[in-house]
């Protein structure tokens, strides 16, 4: 099991940046494929984007593209979302997620751990 603890979030402007991290520790850090989801009120959770274990191969949701950059770093065993041009659209729960196979996937169900959350508001 990998325990993931997420940081960084925050009130921010419209059209300004914010910098998540997830910090990860337990098992094997470096295969595993890593992601970013965000719930919003009244809405299901959405994938954001995500980073395959050892091919380091990125994806993004159409919503992303562009504006945010997912990364990690195996020596402190973190992960990192990069979220520019913010939107109020953008406000949202976000959540760190693991999963053991190498390929992203965009559904939630397909990881085996998640983090609490952290709030990121984007104001108008």
């Amino acid at each position: 099991q990998v325990q993931l603890l997420e940081s960084g979030g925050g009130v921010v402007q419209a059209g300004g940046s914010l910098r998540l991290s997830c910090a990860a520790s337990g098992r094997t850090f470096r295969t595993d494929t890593m992601a970013w989801f965000r719930q919003a009120p009244g809405k299901e959770r959405e994938f954001v984007a995500g980073i395959g274990g050892l091919s380091g191969n990125s994806f993004y949701a159409d919503s992303a593209k562009g504006r945010f950059s997912i990364s990690r770093d195996f020596m402190q065993n973190t992960l990192t979302l990069q979220m520019n041009i913010l939107k109020p659209d953008d406000t949202a729960v976000y959540y760190c997620a693991a999963r053991r196979g190498r390929a992203v996937q965009t559904t939630g169900a397909a990881y085996d751990d998640w983090g609490q959350g952290t709030q990121v508001t984007v104001s108008s």
